[in-house]
This record gives structure tokens, C-alpha cells and sequence, in this order.
């Protein structure tokens, strides 16, 4: 028992800065500074930790963006569904990922988000998931892609 416990405090012992020196701070900061951004209506700010190839896939029509001007479109596309769906008032939150995988200069990540709106006046709710790919650069992590996945939205209960 002894000699088990010895083993398991060096192998802690060694895997502490190895696990201390991982990008997780980095990548869901990164993650936090777009949504955010996307908060604030500061469109430059959320591009900006975008990689210039991004793609997106989203509930509103086309459903897929990629390249550059991916996100200048999704966010005309937005604008004119939330415009004909009478959609106002929408923002996302992301909670801390349930999921960071990542090896070398690339990340996966998925996170719970709550999406919220308002649709004819009614404050609606949609809760799902965000993956998001990220590649490490000279710039820090840019997010390479993004995925909105849950069910359709329903009221929100008094």
C-alpha cells in the first residue's frame, strides 16, 4: 500500500506542470471574448478572434458559412431571419465547456449556452450546445469553426 501511495504522489508530482501548462485558460478565453463581443454588438471585436477560414453552422437558412466573410454573412442572414421571425433582444451565454480536448496548436470544445430572445414580444429560451474548433497562432487561438446544436426554443415560464 505503501509503495501505491508513493506512485501516485510522483505521478501527480510530475503530472502537475503538465497539466498546469495546458491551454484550457487560453481557449475558453478566447470562447468568452466572442460571445461577449457578440453581447455588445461589437461585430469587429467578435471577428477578430476569429481565423480568417472559419466555418459556421446555425439554425437560420443557409445553415453553413465558410471562408472569408463567413461570419459578415451569418450575420446578415441572422439579421434578416430575426427580422421576418420577429426576433429581438437575442443573446447567447456560454457556460465553463463540459468538454477541451487539445493537442498541440488545435482545440475541440463543447459548451452548454442558453440561448434567449424575444419573438413577437414573448421572452423565449433555447438551450444547447456550442462546438467550437480553434487553431494556436501568433495571434493566440482563433476559433477556425462553430456549431450551434439543441432543440427549437420554447417560452420562457413565469
Amino acid at each position: 500500500m505503501r509503495a501505491f501511495a508513493m506512485a501516485v504522489a510522483s505521478w501527480i508530482a510530475l503530472a502537475e506542470p503538465a497539466l498546469a501548462a495546458t491551454p484550457n485558460a487560453a481557449i475558453t478565453a478566447t470562447l468568452n471574448a466572442y460571445i461577449d463581443s457578440l453581447g455588445r454588438g461589437d461585430a469587429k471585436a467578435a471577428a477578430a478572434v476569429l481565423a480568417g477560414d472559419v466555418s459556421i453552422v446555425d439554425e437560420v437558412p443557409p445553415y453553413a458559412w465558410r471562408g472569408p466573410g463567413a461570419f459578415e454573412a451569418m450575420g446578415a442572414a441572422l439579421a434578416a431571419y430575426d427580422k421576418k421571425a420577429g426576433i429581438t433582444d437575442a443573446g447567447v451565454t456560454l457556460s465553463p465547456p463540459t468538454r477541451i480536448e487539445a493537442a498541440g496548436d488545435r482545440a475541440y470544445v463543447v459548451a452548454p449556452a442558453v440561448f434567449r430572445f424575444k419573438q413577437g414580444g414573448v421572452d423565449m429560451r433555447e438551450l444547447g450546445r456550442m462546438t467550437f474548433t480553434l487553431s494556436d497562432g501568433a495571434g493566440g487561438w482563433k476559433i477556425t469553426g462553430w456549431t450551434w446544436t439543441g432543440p427549437k426554443a420554447t417560452p420562457v415560464k413565469p
